[in-house]
């Protein structure tokens, strides 16, 4: 009778198996990279820790840090189909969750690294705009700005610009690796915007060399992009100077936060008929208020103040504050 061979013990298999090759080893502590890269991170909101080395040595590099930051900004991916039926709030529960993620997420962890990273002081100053009013009303007409939506805010971004350019060292940034004060001599205007996404700050790259229409015509792109959730990382990122318009949700002042990487934001609020002293005489007049927040390393009370009265003559007069500034 042939002999019957026994099967392999279960601990020993007959063919050999090819093993996964280890993972590689986490790298401990601080990520490998330069102090320009370390800034771009900083600036972008972007952990080190979380980022892919791809440089030599394990190196973290601009790219990664650039991929790292768009991964963050990409809209989140739509919800199956069994999920498409609306949701039910239970009207009895005491509390709803809703999760932080994306471009809310992103947003939460920039603010809070500026509010306790730079020293936050905040200067309000009323003015008469009704000049202002009256000018946006006139460039309306205007057959150069047909195609673009005039506003207050546009003149509003004007006369910071003619700040900016009074007083450049409002526009620039703390260098923390070497310890210095880089001032910009462009300007990228940063413009807060609430969209369903959560809140995003796109800039006009170099709107320090634009003409009003120009600006005009930026101002409505970064809008339009914002509010269709098509906002790029490369609009968000470069920013110099940032101006919110809280006027626009019925807010007369406030205290806003520092965009990271910046030095100052300007926060414009709503527009308001009121009593004022004008020629001396009680007149009703429209007024708003200007917050402005500065990083106190970087601006002192002086050049904050200066700044901010000079955003004011600009308003209160802007066609005359044109000829004389230029």
């Amino acid at each position: 009778m042939p002999r019957i061979s026994e099967p392999a013990p279960a601990n020993t298999p007959a063919v050999e198996e090819t093993e996964p090759a280890p993972a590689p080893a986490p790298t401990s502590g601080r990520p490998l990279a330069k102090p320009p890269v370390r800034k771009m991170a900083r600036d972008l909101g972007v952990d080190l820790a979380s980022v892919t080395p791809t440089g030599e040595n394990g190196i973290v590099t601009r790219e990664d840090v650039r991929a790292a930051a768009e991964a963050a900004q990409a809209p989140e991916a739509p919800e199956a189909p069994e999920a498409a039926p609306a949701v039910t709030v239970d009207r009895t529960a005491r509390e709803r969750r809703v999760p932080v993620k994306g471009v809310r997420k992103h947003t939460a962890a920039a603010m809070v690294n500026s509010a306790f990273t730079a020293p936050h002081v905040t200067e309000f100053l009323q003015v008469d705009v009704t000049k202002t009013m009256k000018a946006v009303a006139r460039l309306r007409e205007r057959p150069d700005f047909a195609d673009v939506r005039v506003s207050p805010l546009l003149l509003v971004a004007k006369a910071l610009l003619m700040a900016v350019r009074r007083h450049p060292e409002v526009n620039a940034s703390w260098d923390e690796d070497n310890q210095e004060i880089v001032v910009k001599n462009y300007v990228n205007l940063g413009i807060a915007a609430a969209t369903e996404r959560g809140l995003v700050v796109p800039n006009v790259k170099d709107a320090d060399a634009m003409t009003l229409p120009e600006l005009a015509a930026g101002l409505k792109r970064l809008t339009e992009t914002a509010r269709a959730g098509k906002t790029s990382p490369a609009d968000m990122s470069g920013g110099t100077i940032t101006i919110t318009n809280v006027g626009v949700f019925g807010v007369d002042a406030g205290t806003p936060i520092i965009n990271p990487g910046e030095a100052a934001i300007l926060a414009f609020g709503q527009i308001r008929d009121m009593p004022w002293v004008h020629k001396g005489e009680l007149k009703v007049r429209k007024v708003t208020t200007l917050s402005l927040s500065f990083d106190h390393r970087l601006v002192d009370g002086e050049l904050g103040s200066k700044v901010l009265r000079d955003i004011g003559t600009a308003l209160e007069d802007p066609e005359l504050t044109a000829l004389a500034w230029g």
